[in-house]
């Protein structure tokens, strides 16, 4: 068992002795919080994720001392950070992070990718992938599942086709300048965009390097429905605050103004593709 599992554990047991402290069985504290009778057994034994709102609804029904609540929802958020590290997530390989992608993806009604150092992965060629997935096991020292993580990646694409989604792609122009594969590969990723370019079920932009802003991004994320994904060095964030979901979208609604589309994006591909293709 690892430090991460035991710390799990110690928190559904720390939410169990607030129950029994308060006189109350597991069947009474579900009826009072309006769950099922399994949810309070899975909560306790780590065998269900725990949300915030389910912290609060323990602390309120077993009478918590003034402070505990505090402490609790702190530690969550300690054992969520911990959850999403890289270093946990990609412990298998990157595959199972792909998988992950795909159920947020599944039945989406809108997503909106916002990138400045890569192209986003779900327009990124097969062979442009590998060369990112190479990259990610390098430095997250993972295993490097490389073909299963591509599969996967692909896989995921299925979603730009699927009429019922909204997809809007904003790559910054830096993003399609870094080369992090060879000519050949770079030119097959940008002509993969001019040809997505023209799709019905995405919105394609460029932003260029000398557009003006009117904010500043300090780094890419993915807004998925009622969630952002903001990804870092060591860990990926997972934002659902209503607030702060508004602050991505008028940060995203920003950065689109300043942005390139249709015959204006198109120029810029087919000149960094001409870029490569001197190379």
């Amino acid at each position: 068992m690892t430090d991460f599992d035991t710390r799990r554990l110690a928190f559904g047991d720390a939410l169990r002795r607030l129950r029994l402290a308060a006189g109350l069985s597991g069947k009474q504290l579900a009826q009072r919080a309006g769950w099922t009778p399994s949810k309070v057994s899975r909560v306790e034994t780590a065998k269900q994720s725990v949300s915030d709102a389910d912290v609060v609804a323990y602390c309120r029904l077993t009478d918590a001392a003034v402070g505990v609540e505090a402490q609790l929802r702190q530690e969550l958020r300690e054992i969520r950070i911990e959850a999403a590290s890289w270093k946990r997530q990609l412990r298998t390989g990157n595959r199972a992070r792909q998988e992950y992608g795909a159920q947020l993806e599944h039945d989406a009604e809108r997503i909106r990718l916002f990138e400045i150092a890569l192209v986003p992965g779900l327009v990124q060629t097969a062979e442009y992938a590998r060369y990112v997935f190479e990259a990610v096991a390098d430095l997250h020292q993972s295993p490097p599942d490389v073909a299963a993580s591509v599969a996967a990646r692909m896989s995921r694409q299925a979603v730009l086709f699927r009429p019922g989604t909204a997809v809007e792609v904003l790559c910054s122009e830096a993003a399609l300048r870094h080369q992090v594969a060879p000519p050949q590969v770079m030119v097959a990723q940008l002509d993969r965009l001019l040809a997505l370019a023209g799709m019905s079920t995405l919105r394609l932009a460029v932003l260029p390097l000398d557009a003006q802003l009117t904010v500043v991004p300090l780094h890419g994320f993915a807004i998925i429905d009622d969630l952002a994904l903001v990804e870092t060095v060591n860990t990926e964030m997972t934002v659902t605050d209503t607030d702060e979901l508004a602050r991505f979208h008028r940060l995203f609604d920003a950065l689109l103004a300043a942005a390139l589309e249709g015959s204006a994006a198109r120029a810029v591909l087919r000149q960094l593709i001409e870029h490569y293709i001197d190379e």
